[in-house]
């Protein structure tokens, strides 16, 4: 790759600010202030892939930035949609409250104004503490202030066409008989059996009738209420498939990331922000969803969600922008099992930057550095940190409970994995052993191994399963590999890699002696039988 073909760092989050920039030079828009947004889901638990929303759309705005552009993230809470499902593990009381504003729920934990504030704090806690920087803005506070009534207004006197156009795109026939507004029915608070049926566009006024309706799988009787409802006044709000384009209007908003989940969402959205209000909708870049680790989506009602906080617990904040910056197309699964390869994947990213890993390839010490710039938010650290495998760290702290922290740095010293006392190393200690006690197995990994290595792994097991205990590990592995013409780093790399999953470690007789050399033949054997 040419110096000339790289676009600022190298990365997909570069390319796309430059598209987004490009686009708006051809619109002759006002590059002033790219304003870039994320929706945040107020109804239940936000995992990783909610973060990953607005962590990506920050990317971008720091990308925007370091072409020298003015940006913002408006972080906007959908705390007006309607609770259609209960989440996995919270009180069935809530069930009284389906399909009214999460904004007008209780909190049933009791620490916050509204269920919506509760599931929004969380997520706004996810972003403080991974060092995203934000403008927070609430759909209850949005509708209610009247920031929309302009948009709502000409959406409704254009909703007839608005309603072909939907059906012609997406083939969904509902909004042909009804406006794409939900009032919040006045007798019972609920939304979506609120159906707005005409709009009276001089008063501003909606008309409509609460009846039944299908939520989730669950039918919802309505109270029947007829009810008229102020666009300027009471509280409502605009279907999914024309709100974003209002709010892209209302903000200015110029990037917005989505998920295929909601592809038909935005393509309709993207007509309505063209042809009805004349704004010409953002620049977009899809991608997939995670999934865990059957394959099944992600879902915070589900409750098999995997949230920044759990996360949070065993891997750093880095850990989490590493998974989400190192690429953005492409469905993932995902689990607490893969932060051990991304601990030690962003020592590799840093060894890189730092010039003490050599690459051959160009492009990818580009993309790797560019990467790395990425994670620490385009802010890396002036000298690099002293780097201690995660995966070693989990099998030091399998063997140490008490005084943990203590122990395992003096482990470390004795090994000369470390030169001195290091808070961080400490820091990642505690994470580690939060990992070892939470999660006591090590997936096995994949190695090609022939039949010379195979034999000689055998010896080492039977080795080391024997009863009279070895005296001398380190030097025993030596001459099994010199007894079957293999070079020994040869032999020691394989070793580490199926111990570790690594290519190098500390000495490798004391640590196996550490952690176990009966534990360790288990393992050989797992390999060679």
């Amino acid at each position: 790759m040419s110096k000339q073909e790289i676009i600022g760092n190298g990365t997909w989050i570069d390319k796309l600010a430059w598209e987004l920039v490009e686009r708006e030079k051809s619109l002759g828009r006002n590059t002033k202030l790219l304003k870039v947004e994320s929706g945040l889901g107020a109804s239940g638990i936000p995992h990783i892939g909610s973060l990953g929303d607005a962590v990506r759309a920050y990317g971008v705005k720091l990308a925007l930035e370091n072409f020298g552009y003015k940006s913002e993230l408006v972080a906007y809470s959908d705390d007006l949609d309607g609770l259609r499902k209960i989440p996995e593990g919270f009180p069935s009381s809530l069930d009284e409250h389906l399909a009214k504003p999460v904004s007008l729920i209780p909190d049933p934990f009791g620490c916050h104004e509204s269920y919506g504030m509760h599931m929004s704090s969380l997520l706004l806690e996810g972003l403080d503490r991974l060092g995203i920087s934000y403008e927070f803005k609430r759909a209850y506070d949005t509708y209610q202030k009247g920031l929309l009534k302009e948009q709502i207004h000409t959406i409704l006197i254009n909703s007839k066409k608005i309603g072909n156009k939907i059906e012609e795109l997406v083939g969904q026939e509902k909004y042909q008989k009804f406006l794409p507004y939900f009032p919040v029915c006045s007798n019972c608070n609920r939304l979506y059996t609120a159906e707005a049926y005409e709009y009276l566009q001089d008063e501003k006024k909606i008309r409509y009738k609460c009846q039944d309706a299908l939520i989730g799988s669950k039918n919802l009787k309505g109270c029947g209420n007829d009810g008229i409802a102020d666009i300027t006044k009471d509280l409502g709000k605009l279907a999914w498939k024309v709100e974003f384009a209002a709010r892209w209007q209302a903000f200015d908003i110029r990037f917005e990331a989505y998920g295929k989940d909601i592809m038909d969402s935005v393509k309709v959205n993207d007509w309505v922000a063209d042809e009805i209000l004349k704004f010409p909708h953002p620049h977009h870049v899809k991608y997939e969803m995670f999934l865990d680790k059957g394959g099944k989506k992600i879902s915070k009602s589900l409750g098999n969600v995997v949230t920044a906080q759990s996360w949070l617990k065993y891997g750093t904040p880095k850990s989490i922008l590493l998974l989400l910056y190192k690429r953005i197309t492409g469905a993932r699964e995902l689990g607490f099992e893969d932060i051990p390869s991304l601990m030690d994947e962003y020592n590799e990213l840093e060894d890189i930057f730092f010039g003490k890993i050599k690459l051959d390839n160009e492009a990818k010490v580009v993309k790797s550095k560019g990467l790395y710039q990425y994670v620490n938010l385009l802010k890396p650290p002036k000298n690099p940190s002293q780097h201690v495998s995660y995966r070693l760290l989990i099998e030091i702290c399998k063997i140490f409970k008490e005084d943990r922290i203590q122990r395992v740095t003096k482990k470390l010293l004795d090994y000369g994995t470390i030169k001195n006392v290091d808070p961080q190393i400490e820091e990642l200690i505690v994470l580690a052993g939060n990992f070892a006690d939470d999660f006591d197995t090590q997936q096995k990994i994949e190695i090609n191994l022939d039949n010379t290595i195979k034999k000689a792994l055998k010896e080492i097991a039977d080795f080391l399963s024997a009863e009279n205990e070895p005296q001398d590990i380190q030097n025993s592995i030596y001459q099994i590999s010199k007894a079957n013409n293999i070079e020994p780093k040869d032999l020691f790399k394989t070793l580490y890699q199926i111990i570790l999953s690594t290519d190098r470690g500390p000495r490798i007789g004391p640590f196996i002696n550490d952690i176990g050399r009966k534990k360790v033949a288990q393992t050989l054997y797992s390999y060679v039988q």
